[in-house]
């Protein structure tokens, strides 16, 4: 166990919750207004964590705090005092609360892990997703408009590996889906290269917490935010008035620039899978 100097703790809390406040901060902003945002909200609707949460920071297993920030802690979930008197993750109480989904995480990151990237899916699923109906985002025109957003749907092969994408697909779009992806069969399909697979990351370390250290949190966050970005720019959407150019999937050249970001992230997202399963194996 390494325990922190007060100074070092506090600095480090600090700096996560200003990193965070990047887009926390405008986040709470766009809702005093009731101001929505088509592709960041995303990271506050579907990502449960509440925000005030997020600007949290956890020390992670294996680290303790002194001084203020313990007291402060000792009021949070699953922490205790440790017999040196330092305050941090009760690991036992951990086991017995999250010893189960903790487990299964492990699992599916570590499948995901063990898998070759796949790229060639283009970001399809969001064009799935309106195939022969109303589009999700109302307020937010189709760049090609509906009939050619379904040609493009129609002159491809679709092959989107994750459920949680994949379930949001039209009537008219799942039946062309190369797989059928489920929860049952979640940890034997995801794969390295889904943008979806790399936003959860942020899933995964936000439901681990306060096991996660604060850094590989907001990391993980990071990539989704950028992810997101590139999901919702090569969608169907016209999002340019909202500084969001597109990446034209439909076009070779679309299709290259997507499929060289999509490896980027990948590698990033392998990086920090790597790290989730260091504190899984922590823990358990």
């Amino acid at each position: 166990m390494t325990v922190l100097a007060p100074d070092e703790a506090t600095a480090r809390a600090a700096a996560h919750r200003d990193r965070l406040l990047t887009w926390v901060g405008p986040h709470l902003e766009r809702r005093q207004r009731h101001e929505a945002h088509p592709v960041l909200d995303f990271l506050f609707t579907y990502y449960s964590e509440p925000p005030a949460r997020l600007l949290r920071w956890h020390a992670g297993v294996g680290s303790s705090v002194i001084g203020d920030l313990a007291e402060e802690r000792l009021g949070w979930p699953l922490y205790a005092r440790l017999p040196d008197g330092s305050v941090g993750l009760d690991i036992a109480a951990y086991r017995a609360k999250r010893g189960t989904s903790a487990g299964w995480v492990a699992g599916l990151l570590g499948a995901t892990a063990g898998r070759a990237g796949q790229f060639g899916c283009f970001g399809l699923h969001e064009w799935a997703m309106v195939h022969r109906g109303a589009p999700r985002h109302g307020a937010v025109p189709l760049r090609l408009g509906p009939a050619g957003t379904d040609a493009v749907v129609e002159s491809h092969r679709l092959q989107c590996t994750h459920v949680d994408a994949y379930r949001f697909f039209t009537p008219t779009a799942a039946p062309r889906n190369a797989l059928t992806p489920t929860r049952d069969t979640q940890v034997a399909l995801e794969q390295p290269g889904c943008l979806h697979a790399g936003m959860d990351l942020y899933k995964w370390a936000y439901k681990l917490a306060p096991a996660v250290p604060g850094e590989l949190l907001a990391d993980c966050f990071e990539l989704a935010v950028d992810i997101r970005v590139l999901d919702m720019r090569a969608s169907p959407y016209d999002l340019a008035g909202a500084g969001y150019p597109p990446v034209p999937i439909e076009t070779a050249a679309g299709k290259a620039a997507y499929a060289e970001a999509q490896r980027g992230f990948a590698e990033r997202g392998q990086a920090l899978r790597a790290r989730l399963l260091a504190v899984c194996d922590a823990v358990l």
